[in-house]
């Protein structure tokens, strides 16, 4: 056994914590893009508490946002010209991008299977009523669409049926019912709990018609993320804290105040978002960032269901890379 001095143990401490001053005070930088339409919405929640509530900074990083103009496709390209080394992206854009050659990959999920509501303007009784309508709608190419289309079919609306406009994100589109410009639009949370308490209409939702399906993810490239491991192993585990705080019933309050920061809604429909979410247990929220690998077929699926892939379809794997999550404690 080695002994040391107390005077050699002081000065080891010393320099411990002259270490520990030092990182906390020369955190890494990362920067993360995020569209201009989900900064607005629930779905820049874990974001926002790992940054609110520490989860970030013990991990020694320090996360920017920034804001990526322009289509969902975008969010790539901004990694791909070193804008950002981190960015959130629904599933269809990466497995688009990663099919077109892009060296791309999902490294962590951010929301499993959300739930969207068709909300209508309150004159608007069924979705018979909607035939020549104007329907704010999300990307063409995206999930939203994607389920909000399959729910009109099912209830007989065919393509021609409605006037579509192409409009991104739930603020907008709400924006958009209430001036009367759009007689329906499809909306998230708490957006759509808001909008119904207002005395506007839901329709039907997208779990009507989709299946269990991963959409939102955070995507690095891979060179740099196999460059950058203990970075990225550090942001999947802060985020992993995120999602842990989210789901505590102690934390309610602070994750409802939270989203009404996010958001502008009021605390009762912050607390109803959260309740639609975790009382029963919906998964829309991963438990700690995990990538379902089966929801990732399925939303591979759901493309192919659209007219955006033809068979044979490409697996799972291609698109995620589970070394971080692991590395993290979390798969």
């Amino acid at each position: 056994m080695i002994h040391r001095s107390p005077a050699a143990l002081a000065a080891g401490l010393a320099l411990a914590l002259s270490a520990a001053s030092a990182a906390a005070a020369d955190p890494q930088a990362l920067r993360y893009g995020q569209a201009f339409s989900a900064e607005r919405s629930v779905f820049s929640l874990p974001i926002h508490i790992a940054q609110r509530h520490g989860q970030f900074a013990r991990e020694g990083l320090a996360v920017r946002q920034f804001f990526i103009a322009g289509g969902a496709d975008k969010m790539i390209d901004a990694l791909n010209d070193g804008t950002v080394e981190l960015t959130h992206v629904a599933t269809p854009f990466l497995i688009q991008r990663v099919l077109a050659g892009d060296d791309v990959v999902a490294i962590a999920a951010e929301f499993n299977d959300p739930i969207y509501s068709l909300v209508a303007r309150p004159e608007i009784k069924s979705f018979g009523d909607l035939k020549g309508k104007l329907v704010g709608m999300a990307d063409e190419a995206g999930p939203i669409a994607m389920a909000m289309n399959a729910l009109l079919a099912r209830h007989g609306l065919a393509v021609g049926d409605i006037r579509v406009e192409t409009i991104s994100g739930t603020p907008q589109r709400l924006a958009c019912l209430k001036r009367g410009a759009c007689e329906a639009v499809p909306l998230g949370q708490p957006q759509d709990v808001t909008a119904e308490r207002e005395g506007y209409r839901i329709l039907g939702t997208s779990r009507e018609v989709a299946p269990p399906f991963l959409y939102t993810v955070t995507a690095a490239r891979r060179g740099w993320a196999e460059a950058h491991k203990d970075v990225v192993v550090r942001y999947v585990r802060a985020l992993a804290a995120a999602f842990r705080f989210i789901r505590d019933p102690a934390n309610r309050s602070t994750v409802a105040a939270s989203i009404v920061e996010d958001t502008g809604c009021t605390e009762a429909d912050a607390r109803a978002t959260l309740a639609l979410y975790l009382e029963p247990e919906r998964h829309v929220l991963p438990r700690q960032g995990e990538i379902d690998r089966e929801a990732m077929k399925r939303s591979i699926a759901l493309m192919r269901d659209a007219g955006q892939l033809t068979a044979p379809l490409p697996p799972a794997d291609r698109f995620v890379d589970l070394q971080y999550l692991r590395a993290a404690g979390v798969e």
